[in-house]
């Protein structure tokens, strides 16, 4: 099967640094680019650009899932990534549901991005399943029971059995990488 084309991306993404390498990246592969830093800014965007692609930060201004669900209904057939610093399986889960092709953490490079837009990424053929570590794991879950209660910290932690500090403690910190 064929890899759809596409010759314009929409990159949307509150990290202007990041935001802006990735689009002069894919102006340099020969790709009509346009930016937004937050999600009405990119729904904005899209309106006037037309896009056939878009990369889609998951925490921004405005919300990367609710960006992706309005792109989606506005420009059917879009193909869309999103990208976050925080990955976790149930965000993961969340964003291919909500009509995702797929899901990579930052600092996914253009190269990646291309590679999985245009259906061209593969896993290599000797990578085995290792499954993730049980801090990695807790992580996920504490990740999923936020997003569950809004992003309440204090109703979260309660959910979780935890005082809220303690929560706010291991917020902090970045997921572990198993």
């Amino acid at each position: 099967m064929k890899a759809p084309q596409f010759q314009r991306i929409l990159v949307v993404d509150d990290d202007a640094i990041y935001r802006e390498r990735l689009a002069r990246s894919f102006r340099e592969n020969g790709y009509e680019t346009a930016t937004a830093e937050d999600a009405d800014g990119g729904v904005r965007a899209a309106r006037e650009f037309s896009p056939q692609a878009a990369v889609l930060d998951l925490r921004m201004p405005g919300d990367g899932l609710e960006c992706l669900k309005r792109l989606i209904d506005e420009h059917p057939g879009i193909r869309a990534i999103i990208l976050t610093g925080y990955g976790s399986i149930a965000t993961a889960i969340e964003a291919v549901r909500a009509g995702a092709i797929d899901y990579l953490t930052k600092p996914a490079d253009a190269d990646q991005i291309l590679a999985v837009l245009s259906g061209q990424r593969h896993a290599p053929a000797d990578e085995s399943y290792q499954a993730p570590s049980l801090d990695r794991l807790e992580w996920e879950h504490i990740q999923r029971v936020l997003h569950d209660h809004g992003g309440n910290i204090s109703r979260a932690a309660e959910a979780l059995g935890l005082h809220r500090r303690s929560l706010q403690r291991k917020l902090q910190k970045f997921p572990p990488n198993q």
